[in-house]
This record gives structure tokens, sequence and C-alpha cells, in this order.
């Protein structure tokens, strides 16, 4: 399969692909909202859209036209413990279905990747898909207050339209930031676009309470402006005034940074992660057999004892096993290893931006071992770290003929003597 060919025009269906896998990840489970909407019905439309958006992909790329990827071919090989451990029907035929899920969803990956070529394409289509679902967190919030800061969730920013939990807005606003101060930092972008994108997106990550988001994204924006600090002017600045204020407010609103941080918990409620450890004990205690051991127990909803794990590798663990483990860990490190091989530059910014942000979410979030936002954030790693493709040489052009001297006429019968 061939790569794509330099300067080839990204189609516009490529984009609209990539917004209905993000639409396929918001998930179906979240808060209550404001008109009622059926599990059922909220699950036809992001099944629909990865269907509709792995049909666009193979009729933008009839021909199978793919990108070398480690991340892709690993993210395959981990189909295999996932239906080995799923078809023992121990998580039931949902297991089965969500291996369809995952294989549609890698499958639809590799068709978009023919257009992977370090470019920051994908990049403003992330950004525009999540700012478009934080749009409609923000229009909930304004229609009803009460249901979009619900008491059940302590507060936090909710979904009131689309049932979203306060972890998944606080990660589509710090990634959106976090991409969208890059963009500014390498000019691409000018600062009233900027200011547009990230003003609410702070705004909004503020009343998640999420802390898990605020980290990765001081920590990824920490990671992918030190890899600038050395080739670029703004960067510096940038880095200096960001060290500048954050010690004046840790100054000044110390107390009011802690509260927001605590969320009203005790110390021992909050050193437990919020009652995470509990679970996380529990499921390392539970007798496993062999095979479970290697392959897990199959794809299933992230949680065990009907509560959720909220850890990517203890969830991996779970469900695809040591051998889902040790995959997982090669594309984390494959990723790391080759955007630490590159020179600098905006396109490895924003892929270890991305990268951070994802492994430090990993603790408290799940995710990397199936369909979701964290895959599709190392997607777009991948695709920004991707090699620019090479054009094809052309065949030289022939030279023209040289023209025939004129013979005379007089001179055309004469024989030498």
């Amino acid at each position: 399969m061939s790569a794509q060919t330099a300067g080839e025009h990204t189609p516009k269906l490529v984009g609209t692909a990539w917004g209905l896998l993000i639409l396929n990840t918001l998930g179906s489970a979240g808060a209550q909202t404001i008109i009622p909407l059926p599990r059922s019905l909220i699950q036809m439309v992001t099944m629909g859209s990865l269907v509709v958006a792995f049909v666009l992909a193979v009729a933008v790329n009839p021909r199978l036209r793919f990108r070398p990827s480690a991340l892709l071919l690993l993210l395959t090989l981990l189909l295999v413990p996932s239906v080995i451990a799923s078809a023992n029907l121990e998580a039931g035929f949902g297991a089965l279905f969500r291996c369809g899920r995952f294989a549609l969803f890698v499958a639809t990956l590799w068709l978009l990747s023919r257009w992977w070529d370090g470019g920051l394409t994908f990049v403003r289509s992330h950004i525009r898909m999540y700012f478009a679902v934080l749009g409609s967190v923000a229009a909930g919030l304004l229609l009803s207050p009460g249901a979009a800061m619900p008491d059940l969730y302590g507060g936090r920013l909710v979904g009131a339209l689309w049932p979203l939990t306060p972890p998944q807005i606080g990660q589509y606003a710090a990634v959106i930031i976090g991409l969208t101060v890059l963009l500014l930092l390498g000019r691409r972008t000018d600062r009233a676009s900027a200011a547009v994108v990230i003003v609410p997106s702070l705004f909004l990550l503020a009343l998640t309470h999420t802390r898990t988001a605020t980290l990765g994204l001081l920590v990824g924006l920490l990671v992918a402006i030190g890899s600038l600090v050395l080739t670029s002017a703004a960067a510096r600045r940038f880095f200096a005034w960001a060290v500048l204020v954050a010690a004046v407010a840790a100054v000044a609103f110390g107390s009011l940074l802690q509260a927001w941080f605590l969320r009203g918990q005790t110390q021992e409620y909050f050193t437990s992660l919020t009652g995470r450890a509990k679970v996380w004990d529990a499921l390392l205690a539970a007798p496993r057999t062999t095979s479970e051991q290697l392959f897990g127990v199959g794809l299933g909803d992230k949680s065990f004892g009907g509560l959720p794990i909220d850890n990517s590798w203890l969830a991996v663990y779970h469900e695809q096993g040591l051998t889902g483990i040790v995959l997982v860990s090669a594309f984390i490190a494959v990723l790391g290893g080759v955007a630490l091989l590159r020179p600098p530059s905006l396109s490895r910014a924003c892929a270890l931006f991305l990268i951070s942000y994802c492994a430090i979410a990993s603790y408290t979030e799940a995710g990397l071992g199936d369909a979701s936002p964290y895959l599709l954030h190392l997607a777009l790693a991948a695709s920004l770290l991707a090699a620019p493709a090479v054009a094809a040489p052309t065949a030289p052009s022939p030279l023209p003929d040289a023209p025939r001297r004129r013979v005379p006429r007089w001179a055309r019968g004469s024989e030498v003597s």
C-alpha cells in the first residue's frame, strides 16, 4: 500500500470522518439531560457515527492506501487478546459487540492514516469538534444551570444537553486549550482566534473541578513548551510569563486554589483518590485463572464489582490481561521514543503534549485499551510524528530535437572528391 504523495490535498471528508470518530467516543452514560434522551437513541447515534466514519474513509480512500504506523499495528494486535477473552462470553455478548466496534474504529484509523504527514490538519479538526462539544455544554449551562451543575455530582459541571460527565468535559477542555496555546506559540493562529477557544474552555474546565485534566494540561504544556524553548523566542517568553503568573497566583490565591483542588473532600478521602484505591485493591486481589491473567475477561464497561475502575492500566489488565498491558506499554513507549528523536518543531510539541496528557490521565481514567478519546489523542500524536511523504520522482522530460541544418539545393547532389 502506498502512502500519500507529497502535496496531495486532504479531502474535507477526512476531517468529517475524524469528527465522527470523536462523536463515537463521547459515550452514552452521564448526567441527566434537560430533555431525557433514551440510552438506546444515544447509542444509535454514537455507533451510527462510527459506521458512517468508516464508510466515508473507504469512499475517500478506495484503493486502501495506508501509512506505516507502529501505533496502529499494535492496536491491531491488541484486538487479539480482546477477541480471545471476549469469546468466552464471561462479560456477555456485549464483549463481542465491543470487539467489533474496536475493530471498526482501528480500521477507520488505518484508512485515514494515508493523510498522516506530520501536518496540522487533524489538529484543527480535533480542536473544532471538541470545541463544538464544549459549545453544547455551555449552551446547557445557560439554559438550565441547575441541570448543568447538579448536586449528584457535587455541583460540578456536566453535560445538560448531551450526557457528559465532569471528567469528560475537563478532558476535552484541557486538550483543546493545550493545542491552541501551542498553535499560538507557533504562529499558526492569531490571538483573537486563540482567545475565542482558550477563554471559555478555561472557564468550563474550572467549573468541572477536574484535577486530572488540570494536572495533565499543566504537565503537558510544560513538556511541549520545554521542547520549543531552545528554538522559539515566543516559547521562552511564554514560559517565563507562565512561571511568573503561577508564582503570583500561588501566593495570592493559595487558599482558593487549595479549596478548588480538594473539592470539599476530607484528607482521607482525597488520599484514597476519591475511593478509587479500594476498587483497585479489590481488582488486584480477585482470583484469576491463567487465561484471565494472560488475556483478561473480555471487553466490558471498564468496571469491577459494579464500580468504575478509573485506571487505564488496571482496566486493560482486567479486560485484556498481561498481553494487553505489554501492547499498551509498547505503543506509549514507541510514541514517546519517536517524539524524543524528532527535531524540535510545532508538530513534535503538539505530539509531546498529547502523549504527556494521556500518560498523566491514564492513572485516574480508563480508555487506553478500547475505542476512546485517549486513543484518538494518541492517533493524532502519531499523525503529527509521521514523516512527510516524499513525492515520487518524475521521469525527465525528453530534450527537444535539435534543429536540422538546411542544406542548399546546389550542394545536395555534389560529390566530395
